[in-house]
């Protein structure tokens, strides 16, 4: 049957709305959760109950609520990470193994030592702080430097570098620092442990239960920072001019290769400041499976947020709350199933930003 009009998709020739992207982003969200409960609906399940049952479980009390932002903390910073490069054009699909390598170099601080374990606590974190974001901005220059000096894509780098991260993280854990043959590392000293509202628990019966932890003030520190870069720095300008009109920017005098490897390296520090934050602050030990693919999670993050910083930190939270969802909720697949349709849902709404949507009514059929 012939419709009385046609979909056409022009091409916009002016500037999107500042509300657009993200009025987009929310109503592809929205339309992902909606067909998951229509997927949930066709195989048996009560989209209603799972619903109130994944509120309960991530938003429903204080102490649920800590755990989903002890989750969405790693992913703040694994999300501002793919934003800062993803601003420069850069495809940088490596904060899985950056995040490794920064909780690997954390660890050394502790497992070494590099400080004395009677040092103040202050000394132990601060150290551990700058060891993590120095290993991950070491893994971050790798491909930095291959992209800006051969121009070899990084997309394949960065991946390829996650197995090597995640693998030499795995010889320590499997032989040098095994606890007693397992596949971990001896418990950190409580000093290199990231203060919890739960320790306080004594004098504020409050905090009882409540696991939050000071990575998250070091996430949002982060956001702020990379804001600060994006809106009020000259180095962020020449990022987002490089990234928009990188033949504009050379003929400014930009110096592209230099850009190139730094937003690399700011990119991987802040993975690398995740995974310091994950095994300070979480598992206190350094471990094979630290990560449940924060770093592949937070590109969805970065584009979900559109590259906005502080959106990132919603998003994130979002994000949290379905990894915690995804541990109670049956079947156990279903929060992985919904982050799948979200991130399609999110490219696919990209079209309204480029492609202005017109109803054409069909001339009548002259007889």
């Amino acid at each position: 049957m012939n419709l009385p009009f046609e979909i056409r998709l022009e091409k916009r020739t002016e500037d999107v709305p500042r509300w657009m992207p993200a009025l987009t982003a929310l109503g592809g969200v929205i339309v992902a959760f909606l067909i998951s409960a229509i997927i949930l609906k066709i195989t048996g399940g009560d989209p209603l109950r799972v619903g109130k049952f994944f509120w309960q479980a991530t938003f429903g009390s204080w102490p649920t609520f800590s755990d989903t932002i002890v989750k969405a903390t790693p992913l703040i910073l694994v999300g501002l990470a793919c934003s800062v490069a993803f601003k420069m054009k850069l495809w940088n699909i490596g904060a899985e193994g950056q995040f490794y390598i920064g909780a690997f170099f954390a660890s050394l601080v502790v497992l070494v030592p590099i400080v004395p374990m009677d040092s103040p606590r202050w000394v132990i974190l601060g150290s551990m702080i700058v060891m993590g974001i120095i290993g991950g901005a070491l893994w971050g220059f790798i491909p930095g430097y291959l992209k800006a000096k051969f121009n070899v894509n990084e997309i394949i780098t960065t991946l390829m570098l996650n197995y090597v991260a995640i693998l030499w993280n795995n010889f320590w854990i499997f032989d040098k620092w095994s606890d007693a043959g397992f596949q971990m590392t001896p418990m950190f000293d409580k000093k290199a442990w990231l203060p919890r509202l739960a320790d306080y628990a004594r004098q504020y019966r409050a905090f009882s239960g409540i696991t939050l932890h000071m990575g998250v003030v070091i996430g949002f520190a982060a956001a702020i920072l990379v804001w600060s870069i994006f809106q009020r720095s000259r180095w962020g300008y020449e990022i987002k001019l490089i990234g928009d009109n990188p033949d504009a920017a050379r003929y400014a005098g930009l110096n592209i290769t230099r850009n190139i490897v730094l937003v690399m390296m700011f990119s991987g520090a802040l993975a690398g400041l995740a995974g310091m934050s994950e095994i300070s602050g979480v598992v206190h030990r350094l471990q094979e499976r630290i990560s449940p693919g924060y770093g592949f999670t937070g590109i969805i993050v970065a584009w979900l947020a559109k590259l906005n910083p502080f959106a990132v930190i919603f998003v994130s939270i979002l994000f949290g709350a379905l990894i915690v969802a995804g541990r109670e909720i049956q079947p156990s697949g279903l929060a992985q199933l919904i982050q799948g349709i979200i991130l399609f849902m999110v490219i696919s709404s990209d079209v309204l930003l480029r492609y202005r949507i017109r109803l054409i009514r069909r001339k009548a059929l002259t007889a």
